[in-house]
């Protein structure tokens, strides 16, 4: 079927307006500009480019707006095409969960090159157990020019009933991965496999407040959103781990403290410290200089929070509804999915969808420095 798309490269320059202070410390800054660089009918929830100017996205099983891939790449006509291939995207007629995607929340060019695709399999979040044997979770990189599978890692020693893994940031042979579902980071050792879940239940992974999107507090139903482990950052020298619950705060820990098999969970816990008290978040990024770009969905607007925790507005503007997975490219432009989460039908008390059509990426030319570690 026909995807529903308007793609423009070359949009009218707009002033974002109601740029705002940020406490005490916050600068007053002149807004930047936002071009458009992708229109859809469906909601897309990541965005992610190779150097060589691949552009791959991802289409979420909740987003609705018609038939399409899951994973698709762009190409320079406008088109989207499923990535890898047709019967990678086809898992309602295949039903075969290592071979095709089921519900993909993340996708990264890791720094290995690698197109890496975090698929959460058949699981529910904060609900009813995930079914016992339904399609578990899993991690698959491709090469992004072949189109072929390198990596195949299912995720069954790291979760739980109750886990759903959301995204991943890489540090030399350790994936680190957030779990939403059931609050706990999840390591996984590129050279031997194994899976550790660490700091489980911690407050640092825990979704402890309400969620706030649009100035109304997020709710499922009759009951309060809750999304735990969500957000995570890797230091360009790789040695800090930046990492949050969606509702925010932001805590860091070592690397080396995080990958020390010989520290109890206590230990660790006691490591992990406080880094930002960050608003409700759709998505991150980080550039090489170590500042990180963090979306506040409440006030429709990114935060530009340095190393030693100083904030300030980047950008504040009232097309960004749910800024998500975030992404910097290799020319330094922030690319911004505002994916209008908070409007789904999922976070309405009436079941009822009230998301505006088309959802867009935007780009933000800031001549950001990228980071290797993603």
């Amino acid at each position: 079927m026909q995807i529903s798309r308007r793609v423009s490269f070359v949009a009218a320059l707009v002033l974002a307006v109601g740029v705002a202070n940020l406490a005490a410390r916050a600068q007053s800054v002149s807004a930047p500009v936002l071009r458009t660089v992708y229109s859809s009918n469906r909601i897309m929830n990541a965005v992610t480019t190779t150097d060589t100017g691949h552009v791959f996205m991802s289409f979420p099983y909740w987003g609705g707006g018609g038939q399409g891939p899951t994973v698709g790449e762009l190409l320079p006509n406008g088109t989207m095409q499923p990535f890898p291939d047709a019967a990678w995207n086809n898992w309602a007629q295949s039903h075969d969960a290592l071979h095709s995607f089921v519900r993909v929340n993340a996708i990264r060019i890791g720094p290995d090159g690698l197109l890496w695709v975090v698929d959460s399999g058949e699981a529910n979040v904060g609900g009813k157990p995930n079914p016992a044997h339904g399609a578990p979770p899993k991690l698959v990189a491709f090469d992004p020019v072949t189109r072929h599978p390198v990596h195949l890692i299912v995720l069954r020693q790291g979760t739980t009933q109750y886990s759903y893994v959301d995204d991943l940031r890489f540090h030399n042979n350790t994936l680190i991965l957030t779990d939403a579902g059931d609050p706990a980071l999840i390591l996984v050792d590129l050279r031997n496999g194994t899976q550790r879940r660490v700091l489980s239940h911690r407050p640092c992974v825990t979704d402890e407040r309400p969620m706030r999107a649009e100035g109304h507090i997020l709710m499922t139903g009759n009951r309060e959103a809750r999304v735990h482990a969500d957000q995570l950052e890797v230091s360009p020298d790789g040695k800090i781990l930046y990492f949050q619950p969606s509702s925010g705060p932001m805590w860091k820990v070592a690397m080396a403290d995080l990958e020390n098999t010989s520290l109890t969970d206590t230990q660790l816990n006691a490591r992990v410290k406080l880094f930002y008290d960050t608003p409700t978040t759709g998505g991150t990024a980080i550039d090489g200089d170590g500042n990180l770009y963090v979306s506040d969905v409440d006030r429709l607007r990114i935060l530009k929070i340095t190393s030693d925790g100083k904030a300030t507005v980047f950008i504040a503007d009232p097309r960004l509804v749910w800024a998500d997975a975030m992404w910097i490219t290799a020319s330094g432009s922030l690319w911004i999915p505002a994916i209008q989460l908070n409007r789904t039908a999922t976070f309405q008390r009436d079941g009822i969808s009230r998301v505006k059509l088309p959802v867009n990426i935007y780009a933000i030319d800031a001549h950001l420095k990228p980071s290797r570690q993603y």
